[in-house]
């Protein structure tokens, strides 16, 4: 007559308060006279009883929102990068490098030979003064050296910024 569906549909219909008097009657005349329903009724009661009892859908409190900004708020908000780099490393780096670029120009300039320029065939300069010999002083083993220390000098500054940032992210976790 009716499928275990059709059963469970009416019985939640009833126990929900949504059918009709006549299906309310219906169900409530089943319930006394056949067993098949009144199992189903025993069993869906039993759920809706179990899904009323619990919270299945946990809302947050009434001061989540408030909660959450308070705790965003204990951080401190990332300056701006003008404010936490150093102009006095930027102005020295530029420096060195201007030093550096103006000393190779004086050295050109330097061991120049104008005369040909000129005309004349006596040079501006005397280029005889000037003259360096930087293979004494540029072999395979000052290279070497040279890259050497500035490995070691690049392992120990990558060294203290990574202290520093580990400092700093553990000084915000205890704030």
């Amino acid at each position: 007559m009716y499928t275990r569906e059709q059963i469970e549909q009416h019985i939640w219909d009833y126990i929900d308060g949504l059918s009709t008097p006549q299906e309310k009657l219906m169900v409530e005349k089943l319930l006394h006279t056949d067993p098949v329903w009144r199992s189903v009724h025993e069993e869906l009661t039993s759920l809706h009883t179990m899904i009323n009892g619990t919270d299945l859908l946990e809302e947050p409190s009434m001061r989540f929102n408030r909660n959450v900004m308070e705790e965003v708020s204990k951080y401190k908000i990332a300056p701006p990068a003008s404010s936490y780099i150093n102009k006095k490393i930027i102005f020295g780096i530029a420096a060195f490098f201007l030093v550096t670029i103006l000393g190779l120009l004086g050295y050109v300039f330097m061991a120049f030979d104008f005369s040909s320029a000129s005309g004349n065939s006596t040079p501006l300069i005397n280029t005889k003064d000037f003259s360096f010999d930087f293979s004494k002083y540029f072999n395979s083993t000052v290279l070497n050296l040279f890259l050497f220390m500035d490995v070691i000098a690049g392992l120990l500054l990558l060294d203290r910024y990574l202290r520093r940032k580990k400092e700093k992210e553990i000084g915000q976790l205890h704030n």
